[in-house]
């Protein structure tokens, strides 16, 4: 469906339920992320964590998920994919699921054992199969490309790799009949949100860059203004060079808040709060913010 792009919100409300540590008293953390996006009388889940913690943590914070229609993933890995059996069991309806076609891939992580040089992989993907979550209700649109999902709300579809500091770990790896060959993440997306103070980009893990996504942001919405930038940075196996390049695009970006989650990383997290004072916020399970 095609929107008028023009459009853009004067608030809209995050609340995050999945996130590798609690912001609150009767949340529980869990590695993963899953954010609710509330804007223009709709909600948005991106991504759904890695277990259980999504339900758990909607009904500690009296969150209802039943306003949910429209799920976003942004990329295949387990801890953004897991919880997605137990929404849609409690959600009891048809959900549109926007996401890429490689989330289906065989996903792992593979690390060489030091002095043996033996090599270890461990499944990342998927957890379930795709028949079993559409015999529960899920609608799968599978895209490449940008989705506008409403007026204000874009999916960024494929990330191009264009700054020369950012790229994706080499621990990633697809299994495929000739072995594990490197993963690319071409479904690593994010969502963005267009409003009067600028764009809103909120991250999943960022595994194509985080700086690449905010570029590719502001190409798919003709917006140069980012206002906020909320979730996974992916700066936790960052060299120092990255995370220096990466505050210096934030600083020209004029970026007005940044809340981090998830694959962040501490001493990156640490930084980002040092350099950026009062727009810097932890972004952790429970935190609310409205912009």
């Amino acid at each position: 469906m095609e929107y008028e792009t023009g459009v853009c919100l004067m608030q809209v409300r995050l609340t995050t339920l999945c996130e590798n540590t609690a912001a609150a008293l009767g949340y529980t953390g869990e590695w993963g992320l899953g954010i609710l996006v509330e804007a223009g009388g709709e909600a948005v889940l991106l991504d759904t964590g890695l277990g259980d913690s999504l339900i758990r943590n909607a009904m500690a914070g009296n969150v209802d998920l039943s306003k949910v229609d429209k799920v976003v993933i942004s990329h295949g890995h387990a801890d953004h994919t897991g919880g997605l059996r137990s929404l849609l069991q409690q959600l009891g309806k048809r959900v549109q699921i926007h996401t890429h076609p490689a989330i289906w891939g065989k996903k792992y992580t593979c690390m060489t054992l030091p002095g043996s040089g033996e090599r270890r992989c461990r499944y990342i993907g998927m957890p379930f199969c795709r028949e079993e979550l559409e015999g529960l209700g899920a609608v799968f649109n599978m895209s490449r490309e940008p989705v506008w999902l409403n007026e204000f709300m874009v999916t960024t579809g494929e990330v191009p790799l264009v700054t020369s500091f950012e790229k994706v770990d080499d621990n990633m790896f697809l299994r495929a009949e000739e072995g594990f060959v490197p993963d690319t993440l071409p479904d690593d997306q994010a969502l963005v949100v267009k409003t009067e103070k600028g764009l809103v980009v909120l991250l999943g893990c960022a595994h194509r860059g985080m700086v690449n996504t905010l570029l590719h942001a502001q190409r798919i919405t003709g917006v140069e203004k980012i206002y906020a930038v909320v979730g996974g940075t992916h700066l936790f196996r960052a060299q120092p060079e990255q995370i220096e390049q990466s505050m210096a695009e934030l600083r020209r970006m004029g970026v007005g808040k940044i809340g981090v989650s998830h694959c962040t990383g501490m001493a990156p997290a640490a930084l980002l709060a040092r350099e950026f004072g009062d727009k810097f916020f932890f972004n952790n399970a429970g935190t609310v913010v409205e912009f």
